[in-house]
């Protein structure tokens, strides 16, 4: 193979670019806000498909299903979607597949008839938009380079929190209304059909922001070489080549790939928080869908603001001692939630979960990026979705255990803490990540 096989030329990266990349985030928070976790799901836990409990349990069960298959296929959709050349066409696919499942989500009318159309739905469109992410941070390496990558990181990550703002503040307004009246659109509400509209909402807004990337990613890739047909691997191969990594990093590198199992676990968890924390506030604390959609907002608010300052303390103490912090403060904030369910409680707890979400969040990758060596990162990172993904069933599974066994949806909390304890054992024995500037980072004269 030649040079220019091995390093094909493609077109500056603009900030336009940079832009179109961070607009993608912006589009699936209508996916992680609205439909998994703070409306549409909160929408088919209700008493409008049942017991509360019971629909909150096949809920969890269908997420526990989806995170299963997404550990059997995720650690090589990225792998193979680099080998085809085509990341473009992979992230438009799995991103515009799951937002037709959302749109179809409008079917699930209230009726016990429809909770599992409705979790089917959500569950299939949850595994698709995991692959879509793999491609999404696939393409940061491309975009960036050492000196910016955190900046451009940040920048997609904070419009995802924005992103998730400003959709369930314009679904509370059109939609919803503040006191729960169909909102400023008038759609009616006696069957649902205003929250069932949010589906629909929330297939566009992820379509309309998807555009821009997936616009300009395919024009790179047509500047590309083809791959040869040499270059395509199995399934089999592709999982062949995945050990192979964990192989060397057990043998070279074995603090990352501890960090790698140890922080799956506990991101799992903070995924948890934020996945059932609005089923929680409408089924066990009594929220309407308009408190939901305010808490969510003020949520989101408060998970900024914490990777905001998590980050200047990651810089002054390491990230290590951040991670360990924003975990135990977690399971103290949430451990007051198994013992009362007023709702001035939630508030206080649930924003003090959210504060602590957004630094381990943070702290997690920056440990990461401390340990990777130069011109590893995408591989690195890589293997980071991967394993994140991998264990995006424990959460859900914990939750559906506790529920089911101790009778109450309440007790679900204490599956998520499970998770989160787990994970921050697994991180006390790490060493603090290194501080020192890498030879390859130092300026050259």
């Amino acid at each position: 193979m030649t040079q220019q096989t091995l390093q094909p030329q493609t077109p500056p990266v603009t900030r336009r670019t940079i832009a179109a990349w961070a607009m993608w985030d912006i589009g699936d928070a209508a996916f992680n806000a609205i439909m998994t976790t703070f409306v549409f799901a909160v929408y088919l836990t209700s008493s409008a498909f049942g017991d509360p409990a019971h629909a909150s349990s096949v809920m969890s069960t269908g997420l526990t299903l989806a995170g299963l298959l997404i550990a059997l296929l995720a650690p090589v959709t990225g792998q193979r979607s680099d080998a085809s050349g085509r990341r473009a066409f992979w992230l438009g696919f799995n991103t515009l597949a799951a937002a037709v499942l959302m749109g179809l989500c409008w079917f699930a009318a209230p009726s016990p008839d429809f909770l599992l159309l409705g979790v089917t739905l959500i569950c299939i469109a949850n595994v698709l938009n995991e692959f879509a992410f793999v491609n999404y941070n696939a393409v940061l390496p491309e975009i960036s380079t050492r000196e910016n990558v955190g900046r451009i990181s940040g920048i997609g990550w904070a419009s995802g929190y924005f992103g998730g703002i400003v959709a369930l503040a314009l679904v509370l307004v059109f939609f919803i209304g503040l006191g729960d009246s169909g909102g400023l659109l008038g759609i009616p509400t006696g069957n649902s059909e205003n929250i069932r509209a949010v589906a629909i909402f929330s297939a566009l807004w992820c379509t309309v922001f998807s555009l821009p990337i997936l616009i300009a990613l395919a024009r790179r890739d047509r500047a590309r070489p083809a791959l040869t047909a040499g270059e395509r691997v199995s399934f089999v191969q592709s999982y062949k080549n995945l050990f192979l990594t964990l192989k060397r990093l057990y043998r070279q590198a074995p603090q990352t790939l501890y960090f790698l199992l140890a922080s799956a676990v506990f991101r799992d968890g903070l995924t948890g928080v934020f996945t059932f924390g609005g089923i929680l506030a409408a089924g066990t604390f009594g929220f309407t869908t308009t408190q939901v959609i305010i808490f969510a907002i003020v949520g989101n608010i408060a998970a900024g603001v914490g990777a905001l300052v998590g980050g200047k303390l990651d810089d002054a103490v390491g990230p290590k001692r951040v991670i360990i912090g924003s975990l135990a403060g977690i399971l103290v904030a949430a451990a007051p939630l198994l013992f009362s369910q007023a709702t001035w409680l939630f508030w206080i707890c649930g924003l003090f979960l959210c504060l602590f979400v957004g630094p381990a969040q943070s702290a997690s990758r920056t440990y990461l990026s401390r340990l990777t060596p130069a011109g590893q990162e995408g591989e690195i990172f890589g293997l980071y979705s991967t394993t994140g993904r991998a264990t995006s069933f424990l959460a859900p599974g914990l939750f559906t255990l506790f529920v089911t066994v101790l009778g109450a949806q309440i007790w679900g909390i204490l599956g998520i803490m499970v998770v989160i304890g787990v994970g921050l054992l697994l991180v006390l024995p790490l060493a603090p990540a290194p501080r020192q500037v890498r030879l390859s980072d130092t300026p050259q004269s």
